[in-house]
């Protein structure tokens, strides 16, 4: 039965006392068999059943053994990296409903800037530039400039569109993990001046009355709404990384019931 648990190996796996999963296998809360007047526990249903209680799966690399994985598993920490660890469906819609309250453009990318998420509510000026590869890749240096500031409050800055962005940090324990990106917000001086949006074509290789036509589509806020995105966007930062530290849990657990299963 080499992938059967104890009811020991299931205390110590939930951190709960030994009667309480008795009282569980007994009311069937619990995929269990007896044997004799032992209960034993499927590895492969706990494994499943634990997954239910957080609502979403995991990665499966997180109990694969290590000789299978095509890509690390780590960040230099051995947990999963914030991309991995994230339920994307339930974090996309967490991030779209902010977006819309928000009236701001939302996405969540790793400290190096790289998107995890797709923008929510990104603005058409936005949309119209990132088209080009090019700016995609600015983009992203952008962000990763956010993450690099030493101020822990977000506040604004000017991207490389000229729009204001703010993020909010998604800390980990003691690790900054990713960032909850704000923008497409307009400063008090828009639309730029014609040299500003001839240089910009230039600079992203777009049609100048492509962007012209798109300088209106942006978001302008008034200092009151700026504030409540400021504060937002790092309540938003607070959520994921919850979902994260949650993940994290849940990822342990299965190792450690992958870790039972296999030692048997």
């Amino acid at each position: 039965m080499a992938d059967m648990l104890t009811a020991k190996d299931v205390q110590d796996l939930l951190q709960v006392d030994r009667s309480t999963v008795y009282r569980m296998a007994e009311a069937g809360r619990l995929p269990a068999i007896k044997v004799g007047k032992q209960w034993r526990f499927p590895a492969a249903q706990m494994e499943e059943w634990v997954t239910t209680q957080m609502g979403t799966p995991v990665p499966t690399t997180a109990v694969m053994p290590a000789a299978t994985q095509s890509q690390p598993q780590a960040q230099g920490n051995g947990h999963l990296g914030l991309a991995e660890l994230l339920p994307l469906q339930c974090v996309q819609l967490i991030q779209d409903s902010h977006a819309d309250l928000l009236g701001v453009m939302l996405l969540i990318t790793d400290m190096q800037g790289v998107p995890i998420t797709q923008p929510s509510r990104p603005c058409g000026l936005f949309a119209a530039v990132n088209e080009k590869p090019d700016a995609v890749r600015r983009c992203i240096s952008s962000w990763h400039d956010l993450g690099q500031e030493l101020t822990i409050e977000p506040v604004f800055h000017t991207s490389h569109l000229g729009l204001l962005c703010a993020r909010g940090l998604i800390r980990v324990g003691t690790e900054l993990q990713g960032m909850v990106v704000a923008g497409c917000v307009a400063p008090d001086e828009w639309p730029p001046s014609e040299e500003e949006v001839q240089q910009m074509a230039a600079e992203f290789g777009v049609v100048q009355s492509a962007l012209i036509s798109r300088l209106h589509e942006v978001f302008h806020l008034d200092a009151e709404e700026k504030t409540v995105v400021l504060s937002s966007v790092q309540r938003v930062a607070n959520i994921v990384a919850h979902i994260v530290s949650e993940r994290q849990e849940l990822v342990g657990r299965l190792e450690t019931i992958a870790g039972l299963a296999h030692a048997r």
